[in-house]
């Protein structure tokens, strides 16, 4: 138990780390905040993510693979490829986890997701608003 505390406090350390930076997280740091923000939302024990991550591990090259492969599909195609995987995988994730925390999983995965793309969003605005400033002549 105090392993999986100090990796959750490793990964917690990285998510403040990367926070302060202006860029978006790279080399694994963005995997190893989500991997923190899962173990915490869903309280995994050390047999439930010893089950767990080499599961999710797999759900994820599967998804990423799908998306490389097939980026010339459309929209609604390529949504539909990756909930069949969702289907699939949410019957595998029941052998470690029970069935309302797989639940619980999808929905704190979409979150995590959705607060990524929200954070990338705010810093692109950032960005632009001081380009603009940096254009504009000086005002006399």
């Amino acid at each position: 138990m105090k392993r999986i505390l100090f990796i959750i406090w490793m990964f917690l350390g990285f998510a403040i780390s990367g926070a302060t930076q202006n860029v978006a997280p790279k080399d694994g740091r963005l995997e190893a905040l989500k991997i923190a923000f899962l173990t915490r939302k869903l309280s995994l024990s050390t047999d439930e993510a010893q089950k767990f991550w080499p599961l999710y591990n797999k759900y994820i090259d599967e998804i990423r693979l799908i998306k490389t492969k097939n980026r010339s599909l459309d929209e609604i195609t390529m949504e539909e490829r990756v909930v069949n995987i969702r289907k699939k995988y949410k019957s595998e994730f029941t052998y470690a986890l029970p069935e309302e925390r797989v639940n619980q999983f999808f929905k704190e995965d979409k979150e995590f997701n959705n607060i990524i793309r929200k954070e990338l969003q705010d810093r692109e605005q950032l960005k632009q608003m001081r380009q603009q400033q940096n254009k504009r002549p000086f005002s006399q």
